[in-house]
């Protein structure tokens, strides 16, 4: 038995595919690709690289797939990449020294998302650790979307370090964001559905001034700049997004909600906005007068 497997999940991934397989290139002993039936060149691509190629029908995302790819892997270990990501040689020399000397059954490692051109740094896009690596059969996925996966036995964390992390190409263009909010946050409201959410109007105002808070503020993305707001401001644009779905499932059932209870939702939003404003401008040498409005929970 091989002791690396690498699975890859794709769909019409002919652009990114050559960067990855080149990135694993004489460090697995097995690649596996499961493909949702591309109508490129991945296939192809895929196989002329040496990987073992299988088929698995379209689901929309990629957990449904995880479990089955994984199950077509032979070795004892298995990383776990997609298309649009390639690990570099301090990775790989981690990972084979696990290999070699264990000390888990499963391993997170960090990612280091490129969005819009730009390692982020904060934002919550950093470390973002993901369960990527581990014995075969010590983890498996639900089906999902965004799941954590489940695991057995025992899981370390690799050190947050650029060398160990994984490289995610994520999104490129506004357009792709824009596409792939879509269709996760279609998927995304229907599990909350399905698990018995009910309608909020309140949400619509708590739900995405929560998200953009703890991305923008508590997650420091003002220190990625003007990418720091711009991924705030579109994370919680898909929350807006996601609820409205939820509405929609509600089959946009009509609700008399009042001003006066509107502008009390904003008010109690902008108490959270002055708190992290205080917050984040005392971390930052914010003066007298902030640290006493922290104080005494002043606007």
């Amino acid at each position: 038995m091989s002791n690396i497997s690498v699975v890859i999940n794709t769909l019409n991934e002919e652009k990114n595919l050559p960067r990855v397989l080149s990135s694993i290139k004489g460090f697995a002993d097995e690649i596996v690709v499961v493909d949702m039936k591309s109508d490129d060149n991945t296939q192809a691509i895929a196989k002329s690289a040496g990987a073992e190629v299988y088929l698995h029908e379209p689901t929309g995302y990629v957990e449904p797939a995880r479990n089955f790819a994984i199950a077509k892997a032979k070795s004892e270990w298995v990383l776990i990449l997609d298309a649009d990501e390639e690990i570099g040689p301090e990775l790989k020399s981690a990972l084979k020294k696990i290999v070699g000397n264990p000390l888990g059954d499963y391993y997170a490692l960090p990612r280091k998302n490129i969005i819009f051109n730009k390692w982020m740094k904060h934002s919550r896009w950093w470390p973002d650790y993901n369960i990527r690596f581990f014995k075969k059969g010590s983890v498996s996925w639900s089906e999902v979307i965004h799941s954590v996966p489940m695991t057995v036995g025992t899981g370390m964390d690799l050190e947050a370090l650029e060398e160990n992390a994984i490289v995610h190409y994520h999104y490129s263009s506004l357009e792709q964001y824009i596409t792939r909010l879509n269709r996760y946050t279609t998927q995304h409201s229907k599990v909350l559905s399905n698990d018995g959410y009910n309608f909020k109007w309140q949400h619509l105002i708590q739900k995405p001034v929560s998200e953009f808070l703890s991305r923008y503020f508590q997650g420091e993305g003002y220190k990625d700049g003007v990418h720091g707001l711009a991924l705030s401001s579109l994370q919680a644009f898909s929350e807006l997004v996601l609820y409205l779905k939820l509405w929609e499932i509600d089959k946009f059932k009509p609700s008399e909600v009042g001003l006066k209870n509107v502008l009390n939702e904003i008010k109690e939003s902008e108490k959270s906005l002055n708190y992290w404003q205080a917050d984040t401008l005392i971390k930052n040498g914010g003066g007298v007068g902030q640290r006493i409005k922290r104080k005494f929970k002043l606007p």
